[in-house]
């Protein structure tokens, strides 16, 4: 069907701004031509692949207003936000009733088939907690600009990007090795379905450790829009020469509006992407082989100044992410910081039984093998608390693998070093990260 035959039936801004005169008509038709005309034709009728220019995307966007193609299922997000540095000093984040819903936060039992599995050796983290709020974070990178806001009275501190043409947030990660894994969380406030389908969050690996794409790359577009399934993009430079530009059909609308947890694998060249527990890409050639890529950066394009605003924090990156199952038979012991809890507490985040799930796996082959269960803490607070909360973090971790995975409970002990055992600096958010783990050991 030839798309240009719904036109007439559009809505009147569209008439308005195509067939208001015969003339306009013509003029416009001539400039386009026939090659711009194609990029139409593909793009009403490929909307989520996008192929078309952006030009022309943003043209459909304002035909393509709420309504158009039936209601949508996902409400709208209101900002409850003046833009930083006007009603809103100090980049503080107003109250937690004026947050997006976490009312879908999802389970342990959710996530208990989830297979991510991050590194084991930290490289970086970031959680902005050393950081003064209205600042620009000390350990990253910037041509453009960002503060960091806190959060209610939680404690969470985020780090607030800006739009820009070829605005880059850098954090300060060393050059990347073959196998590593990222992690983020993402908020997003401001959203609503008049939001362009070309609003994204760029995730990008470069062989460019300043502001330019660099010779080899690989992006990761995560798509913002509300009122259609944009789709997950991804492409990739080769010695400066596009071997792979897709679009992933993706329904993200849900998860957008509801601080999403991003996670990454890099093995070699293999690159898999999830949001919460759901893998999206898993592409197998995907990152240059031999490119030694020196940076991780972030860059949103096409939100609304002041109205669309995005926050990153919990930036975790890691070498390894590969099967800790080989290790755990082969050498009777694995230490991981990749079973995260919430803070202070015991309660176990859903995203973390990746590496619960694989211990299990461990045990369902391995019938004769017992584990002791040892949980560690940073220095944050009392140390009788510490080794307190230590104990339980270890008994949950067993908890998980009886109730979840239907390992039996006598093949299961617990211990608690709480703070006693560091082996990074408690006095960097790097080091507590470290120093927060499990170990799982045969006995």
């Amino acid at each position: 069907m030839n798309p240009f035959k719904i036109f007439p039936r559009a809505i009147p801004a569209f008439l308005l701004l195509f067939f208001f005169s015969t003339a306009l008509q013509g003029q416009i038709l001539k400039k386009l031509g026939k090659r711009a005309e194609r990029a139409v034709e593909r793009t009403v009728e490929n909307r989520v692949d996008r192929e078309a220019s952006k030009k022309t995307d943003e043209v459909l966007d304002s035909i393509l207003e709420p309504g158009s193609k039936g209601p949508s299922t996902n409400p709208q997000v209101e900002n409850p936000l003046p833009p930083a540095g006007q009603e809103n000093p100090g980049g503080s984040i107003g109250n937690s009733k004026d947050m997006p819903s976490t009312g879908g936060v999802k389970t342990i039992e959710v996530y208990s088939k989830f297979d991510y599995v991050p590194g084991d050796k930290p490289l970086f983290y970031d959680d902005f907690s050393n950081e003064f709020i209205g600042d620009f974070p000390s350990k990253w990178n910037t041509n453009g600009g960002g503060e960091v806001v806190s959060i209610n009275d939680s404690g969470e501190k985020w780090l607030e990007l800006i739009s820009g043409y070829n605005i880059y947030f850098i954090p300060d990660v060393p050059n990347l090795p073959e196998e590593y894994t990222i992690e983020f969380d993402v908020m997003a406030l401001g959203l609503d379905n008049k939001t362009s389908s070309t609003a994204f969050l760029r995730v990008a690996l470069s062989d460019d450790d300043k502001f330019k794409d660099g010779a080899n790359f690989v992006h990761a577009h995560i798509p913002f829009c509300l009122y259609s399934p944009i789709g997950i993009t991804m492409a990739n430079h080769i010695n400066n020469k596009r071997e792979i530009y897709s679009v992933v059909k993706a329904d993200l609308r849900d998860e957008i509006v509801d601080r999403p947890h991003i996670s990454i694998a890099v093995n070699k060249q293999r690159f898999r992407l999830w949001v919460n527990e759901e893998k999206h890409i898993d592409i197998p050639r995907m990152v240059p082989q031999g490119a030694i890529l020196k940076s991780l950066k972030f860059h949103m394009n096409n939100f609304k100044d002041g109205k669309e605003r995005i926050f990153i924090s919990n930036l975790k990156v890691a070498e390894g992410g590969v099967d800790l199952r080989r290790k755990l038979i082969s050498e009777g012991e694995v230490s991981t910081n990749g079973i995260l809890f919430d803070s202070g507490s015991a309660n176990i985040q859903p995203q973390s039984m990746g590496i619960i799930r694989q211990i299990s796996q461990v045990l369902q082959e391995e019938n004769g093998m017992n584990l002791m269960i040892i949980g560690h803490t940073d220095a944050d607070g009392p140390e009788d608390t510490n080794l307190s909360l230590s104990q339980k973090r270890a008994a949950a971790v067993k908890n998980a693998l009886v109730s979840v995975y239907g390992i039996s409970d006598s093949r299961l002990q617990t211990q608690g070093k709480g703070e006693n055992e560091p082996i990074g600096d408690n006095n960097t958010p790097d080091g507590k990260a470290q120093n927060r783990r499990v170990v799982f050991k045969k006995i």
